[in-house]
């Protein structure tokens, strides 16, 4: 990792508030200085996003940068830990309501927030400049995208994932463990799988697998390569039930598409789509990556009389009496009130435009 030369290196002072943090060994006030020294791009700001980023925010990571394509809503409150009721009336994206908090926690930091849905087109830029990467997302289309990237730049990745009660982890270091695609080649099909909308999901599983991430990147960043886990670990919270799959077995690179063969479709833009079902949402986003910006301020004036209007920097968002329509800067939207990719279409063209 290579520090920021424009930042001076912490002085003892500076480090007193990781005191108990450098007393474990392992980490000491050297590993603390790496710590300070790394940067580290937290996708998804969500559930485990919002463990994530508080978690490395308090242990002195140096260089935080976020990035959500999501707003909160009240019922983010239940799990998401970073927010509260008044980020909701503020109709704020993750990301940003995100930076303010964990300024709030360590200002010795710097926290980036970008408002985006992580694609093929900006996950380069994203990454650029990062010792790590951390998956905060809640679907596999992104991840797959995050372990192409990881594997292309040799970059550690830490995948986590959480339904109902139960969750689980991976810690992927490209060249010496097993890559994503070494366990799974492809994502599970459509509606194959169960989502927070047909098994819910419970905050204390959250915790617990974000807790498994950060450790993990702790160890990555703090120069502790060889404590990192070569396990897939699963863990269902109300079962009682731990299970830790070895993929030892699975040498990086041996028939895999991806760090085996060089495969990285989701990263050249040949697989992934360019809509997404949000979980738990009755919502669809359709993201248009081709085209340009949208006034945010013509487009209210444009919808004048169609239904409640509300604008900020961020966003702006239209209620009519189906569907709740939010529209980002960059002319992604996500259209509440239906999960049927065709119909949130139909709903963008007629209030938004083709």
């Amino acid at each position: 990792m290579s520090p920021d030369p424009k930042r001076q290196p912490p002085t003892r002072q500076d480090l007193a508030r990781y005191d108990r943090q450098m007393r474990y060994p392992p980490i000491s006030e050297e590993g603390q200085r790496r710590l300070v020294a790394s940067q580290v791009l937290i996708c998804g700001c969500g559930a485990l996003g919002s463990v994530l980023a508080n978690t490395l925010a308090r242990a002195g990571v140096g260089k935080l940068r976020l990035v959500d394509r999501d707003f909160l809503e009240l019922n983010n409150l239940q799990r998401q830990v970073l927010y509260d009721e008044k980020d909701v009336e503020r109709t704020i994206p993750k990301a940003v309501a995100a930076r303010e908090k964990l300024q709030q926690i360590n200002s010795d930091i710097e926290v980036e927030a970008h408002v985006a849905d992580v694609s093929a087109e900006n996950i380069g830029s994203l990454a650029e400049g990062v010792d790590l990467i951390l998956d905060g997302t809640d679907n596999f289309e992104t991840r797959f995208l995050i372990n192409d990237l990881c594997v292309q730049q040799q970059l550690p990745w830490i995948y986590g994932g959480c339904i109902g009660a139960e969750g689980q982890s991976i810690s992927i270091v490209p060249g010496e463990t097993a890559c994503l695609r070494c366990v799974l080649p492809e994502p599970p099909p459509p509606g194959s799988t169960p989502t927070c909308d047909t098994a819910g999901i419970l905050g204390p599983i959250i915790n617990v697998i974000a807790s498994i991430q950060a450790c993990e990147a702790l160890k990555i960043l703090s120069g502790n390569p060889d404590a990192v886990s070569r396990h897939w670990t699963v863990i269902d919270l109300w079962d009682n039930h731990l299970r830790q799959v070895s993929l030892e077995s699975l040498p990086a690179g041996k028939d895999c598409p991806a760090c085996g063969r060089g495969e990285l479709s989701w990263l050249d833009g040949s697989r992934g789509s360019r809509t997404a079902v949000l979980c738990g949402r009755n919502a669809v986003q359709l993201s248009f990556p081709a085209r340009g910006p949208v006034s945010l301020e013509a487009l209210e004036k444009k919808l004048e009389g169609v239904g409640r209007i509300s604008r900020n920097d961020f966003l702006l968002r239209l209620t009519t009496a189906d569907y709740l329509v939010t529209v980002f800067p960059d002319g992604r939207a996500i259209i509440g009130g239906t999960d049927d990719v065709s119909e949130a279409r139909t709903v963008y063209a007629k209030f938004i435009g083709n």
